[in-house]
Parts: C-alpha cells; structure tokens; sequence
C-alpha cells in the first residue's frame, strides 16, 4: 500500500458533493502517513485556474514538472475529501513554501488556532 505525505499530488476518484458520483482528478494530501494506519488520506480538490476562484483557493506556481499537473492549477481548500490510498496515485509534489500556505488557508477555513 502507498504511503503519502502533505504535499503529495495524488490522481484519485474525488466525489462531487452534489452528485452521488466521483471524478478521476488531481488532488493536494494534507493528512500524514498515519491516518487510519496509512490506509485513508484527505486531500483537497485541485482544479484548473480557468475555473472561478472561490476564497480560501491557492494558486499553484511550482514548475509543471514537479506537479504532474496538465494545466496551471489551484488548491480548493473548500473542498476536501477522505481518499483510500489504496486508489490514489502520486503525479507529483508541491513545492513547500505553497503547501505552508496551503495549511494556514485551511487552518483559517477550519478556524483551527496556530501555534
């Protein structure tokens, strides 16, 4: 079974909220490899950046090459979800400096305290 890390840029079946449904996308891992014994992740939605952007989103600036990614991108932090790793597949990394702002958006969407 894969281990991932936050920062990972994982290809999974990501389910619509609004349709009982899932769609094969990028997706950003934020949890660690621990996380039911490595066996679930959450990730966030990526979405390509020609979508309108919604507060809390983060755009993507690493080199095409180290992302996997098709197309320039987002981090939909209003959107995560719980993935079995067992169905996901790494494409690529974020850079660090866009993950770190990728976890306060989501630390300030969760109204989670910082330390």
């Amino acid at each position: 079974m894969p281990r991932f890390e936050p920062g990972d840029i994982v290809r999974v079946p990501f389910p619509y909220t609004n349709r009982d449904t899932h769609q094969h996308r990028p997706a950003l891992v934020v949890s660690g490899g621990e996380l039911a014994g490595g066996m679930l992740v959450w990730a966030l939605m990526i979405t390509s950046r020609e979508n309108r952007s919604w507060v809390g989103d983060v755009p993507i600036r690493s080199p095409v090459h180290s992302t996997g990614l098709m197309a320039p991108s987002m981090v939909r932090t209003a959107k995560i979800a719980t993935i079995e790793s067992a169905v996901a597949e790494r494409i690529g990394r974020l850079g660090d400096g866009e993950l770190l702002q990728v976890q306060i958006e989501l630390a300030e969407t969760l109204r989670l305290a910082r330390a």
